[in-house]
């Protein structure tokens, strides 16, 4: 038996939930759709969840998206779960975004690509391309929509995620077989908590993966620009 509290911040959302591998109920959770709060929100929601399902020292693991995903939403994830992780003497492993997106489509074992994006702004899309036995084909990248599809070959593609709309539209328009099936928001925080299980914590750190710089830089290497006299 093995039970794990995962933790999803990266996106528009706050979750998480006590996964039990051995149970027949075997998770207890919580989501609050979101932008921002996040850092208020997770707390509050980490006691709730965890006192449902036997508290904290009753977890063996600890798993967190690490991205892609906001900056923000990222940081606040990764750092409540390290610190539960040393609380509690137990490991802590990270868990593509991604991968989080497109498991409940591989598991769903129909044919075709997978591709899970997430809307990047300004026309980009963070993805990754799957195949439908789940072997990863395009590791996570960021591009543009145009240069995302034409990764995408021939065909069919299912997809999932913010950035999956776009992306289906321009795939439509280059009559590439794609539709979105899957979550076009958050990921499923129980797809969170069993890749969590399944991750080996050497070799799935909780570090955030930043595809690219944020879009907000300090003015003049952190310097306010002087007001004129």
């Amino acid at each position: 038996m093995t039970r794990i509290l995962a933790i999803d911040t990266a996106l528009d959302a706050v979750s998480a939930c006590v996964y039990d591998d051995s149970a027949v109920d075997n998770f207890v959770f919580e989501t609050i759709v979101m932008q921002r709060g996040q850092a208020e929100a997770l707390m509050p929601l980490l006691d709730r969840v965890v006192s449902d399902s036997g508290g904290f020292n009753a977890l063996d693991r600890v798993g967190v998206t690490v991205g892609p995903g906001s900056f923000t939403g990222l940081r606040v994830g990764i750092a409540a779960a390290r610190a539960i992780g040393i609380a509690c003497r137990v490991p802590v492993v990270g868990v593509s975004t991604l991968a989080a997106l497109a498991a409940p489509l591989i598991l769903a074992g129909e044919p075709g690509l997978i591709v899970p994006a997430i809307d990047a702004k300004h026309g980009s899309v963070y993805f990754a391309v799957f195949g439908p036995d789940g072997r990863a084909l395009v590791a996570p990248r960021v591009a543009s929509v145009r240069e995302a599809v034409r990764l995408l070959g021939t065909g069919p593609v299912r997809m999932a995620g913010s950035g999956a709309p776009m992306l289906a539209i321009e795939a439509w328009a280059t009559r590439l077989a794609a539709e979105v099936v899957g979550e076009t928001g958050a990921p499923d925080i129980s797809y969170v908590a069993r890749l969590g299980l399944l991750a080996d914590p050497r070799g799935a750190p909780p570090k955030p993966l930043y595809l690219k710089p944020p879009d907000a830089k300090p003015q003049d290497q952190g310097h306010l620009p002087l007001m004129p006299a």
